[in-house]
């Protein structure tokens, strides 16, 4: 695959990333590179997002992902490239 064809990645970020803004700075943040997904936050304390855009683009936002926002403390970010993921027309956070 190209650097700038379409990629999308599952991401699992653990840590503490819950209650710090983690999702409203990481949609921020994916919205800034032009993606497109979804962010959530998962019972276990960790946080899950679909991140959906150019392959260069979705690197950066895996990148931004393992400081996040200034009060996290991020531990891990493990990521999953997709083959295919649903087509999505934005970047949302979702409960």
């Amino acid at each position: 695959m190209a650097y700038n064809e379409k990629a999308s990645a599952l991401l699992r970020i653990t840590g503490r990333v819950q209650g710090v803004w983690y999702r409203a700075s990481a949609a921020s943040e994916a919205k800034r590179l032009g993606l497109t997904g979804w962010i959530r936050n998962v019972p276990d304390g960790s946080v899950v997002a679909l991140a959906q855009g150019r392959r260069e683009d979705v690197s950066a936002f895996i990148e931004w992902c393992r400081s996040g926002p200034p009060s996290a403390e991020v531990k891990n970010v493990h990521t999953d490239w997709l083959d295919k993921a649903e087509d999505l027309p934005t970047f949302s956070v979702r409960t």
